[in-house]
């Protein structure tokens, strides 16, 4: 099976690509910010076990987001 590159993509699946990274690397901005200025004492699990998540695309973002956050007020 010969590899693709770019210029053998269609328009739609350029788009498709760019939007899909474009999200993926805004999610994954958001969830670094986040962590950087989240207390310790507001995330589930350590902080470092986090770290690497954000780098493993795209469950690591989604995950901390779903289950590694601790509410303002809640466990």
């Amino acid at each position: 099976m010969k590899r693709r590159s770019w210029r053998d993509l269609s328009p739609g699946q350029r788009l498709a690509v760019s939007l899909s990274a474009s999200a993926e690397i805004a999610l994954t901005t958001l969830a670094v910010v986040d962590l950087m200025r989240r207390p310790r004492e507001r995330v589930r699990g350590p902080k470092a076990l986090w770290w690497a998540a954000l780098f493993v695309q795209p469950v690591g973002p989604i995950a901390y987001f779903w289950k590694g956050r601790r509410g303002a007020t809640g466990p």
